[in-house]
């Protein structure tokens, strides 16, 4: 396993731990759409000189969200947020001894607040013909609302257009936990949790009659440059969760996100994206029968596997006379339904927001594990398609921090962490 890091400027991650669920241990981050330039918040302390109350100002919470690709070419991009609150690309040249990064180039987004914390921060991709495409959501003034917004180059990142809106709707309302994805026939994709039924359905007294939110996607097929009608995949999903997208053996992506079934059980689904405007028909991907009205701000991970797909997720579940919360990995089936054979529960009860990825039959699951105090970067590895797992630590900071987000080139697989002060660049070695 190789290091290296740079020195950069962040904004700050805060996560919220959820004390309440059935003694929950893993971190919930907050609502991850406030402006990179709220005002400072203010709380009521008391002045032991004069035993009279003032406000004491807090610093608004940095953005540390970053979104990290391989290039083609076998460069390492980042997108995320300065000190500024603008939205910038640095690019790492391939093959170099140690990373070479050039200067960050901060990019025209038509004066738009941009959110870049943990669950729903900005996406980069990469696609066919020199495409590059930065998705971002756009906070509007209404809480939990927002639009999907998209970048776009044609000439390999050098120049961007102006920001475009990627969903027809406009309505005040949540479009945010973008996801986007190319399948095996070059279609661009673009999915996103919508709260368009919620606000259309009738109230019972004060409370909705609809659970939860939608997820809603449409298609690209020229890169970005259009998209088509928007099309709801699913009615009740979570609120707050980030979707996870996955293309599998036959070029079909699928998409996977924290879902709402009948009653009120918050598992996950996995459905996939055909380019047809078709409803497709949902499986269920995991099983923990989860019953809270609650959302945890903590999606699924997905990763192509030689038949099927790796998948992690946060749940609390029954093991044996008690409920137990935590992070956990399986293998799916082509279809997306778990091979219940291979469930198990990662080696760290404080482990949150893992991300996995695969090349053949090496596996890899990263997550940030938290005690309070300080933030450990740990590594699940596998060399036989996920059946045994080699456990690895990485790295630990104090202070503020991202989620750390798995990269691949070829057979090469990076964990990249931003942090208060560096951005940390693991090569993973198997």
């Amino acid at each position: 396993m190789s290091f290296q890091k740079f020195e950069w400027p962040v904004r700050r991650l805060a996560v919220l731990l959820a004390a309440t669920v059935l003694s929950c241990t893993a971190g919930w981050a907050q609502h991850e759409h406030p402006p990179p330039k709220a005002a400072a918040s203010a709380v009521v302390a008391a002045d032991p000189a004069t035993n009279a109350s003032k406000p004491v100002l807090r610093k608004p919470r940095p953005q540390l969200g970053t979104g990290a690709a391989f290039a083609p070419d076998g460069s390492l991009w980042l997108a995320g947020l300065n000190a500024q609150g603008q939205l910038f690309v640095q690019s790492a040249a391939a093959g170099a001894a140690s990373l070479q990064w050039g200067a960050p180039r901060v990019l025209d987004t038509a004066g738009d607040a941009i959110s870049a914390d943990g669950e729903n921060h900005p996406k980069l991709l990469f696609g066919p013909d020199a495409t590059v495409l930065i998705a971002y959501t756009k906070p509007l003034a209404r809480p939990n609302t927002g639009y999907v917004r998209l970048l776009r180059s044609v000439d390999a990142g050098q120049t961007f257009a102006a920001p475009v809106t990627v969903h027809a709707d406009r309505q005040e309302i949540t479009h945010r936990f973008e996801a986007l994805g190319f399948d095996g026939q070059g279609i661009l994709h673009a999915v996103w949790i919508d709260k368009r039924d919620l606000q259309a359905a009738p109230r019972v007294g004060t409370k909705s009659s609809y659970r939860g939110a939608a997820i809603y996607r449409n298609t690209s097929p020229d890169g970005g440059a259009t998209f088509g009608p928007d099309i709801k995949l699913a009615d009740h999903s979570c609120e707050c969760c980030r979707i996870a997208l996955g293309r599998g053996a036959d070029g079909v992506l699928r998409a996977m996100w924290r879902h709402v079934f009948e009653p009120n059980v918050r598992d996950h689904a996995i459905a996939a994206l055909s380019p047809a405007a078709a409803h497709a028909p949902l499986v269920r991907a995991t099983f923990d029968d989860w019953r809270v009205d609650a959302c945890p701000h903590h999606g699924p991970g997905l990763a192509a596997a030689d038949n099927g797909f790796h998948a992690v997720w946060f749940g609390i579940r029954q093991e044996g006379d008690a409920p137990v919360a935590g992070v956990r990995y399986a293998r799916l089936k082509p279809d997306g339904s778990p091979r219940l054979d291979t469930v198990r529960r990662l080696p760290d009860e404080r482990a949150e927001h893992a991300d996995v990825m695969a090349n053949g039959q090496r596996v890899a699951v990263v997550w940030r594990s938290i005690d309070g105090m300080s933030s450990t970067l740990k590594a699940w590895l596998s060399t036989d398609g996920g059946q045994s797992f080699r456990l690895q630590t990485l790295g630990q900071i104090n202070g503020d921090n991202d989620f750390p987000r798995l990269v691949q080139h070829g057979p090469r697989m990076t964990v990249v962490w931003r942090n208060a002060t560096e951005v940390q660049i693991h090569d993973l070695e198997f």
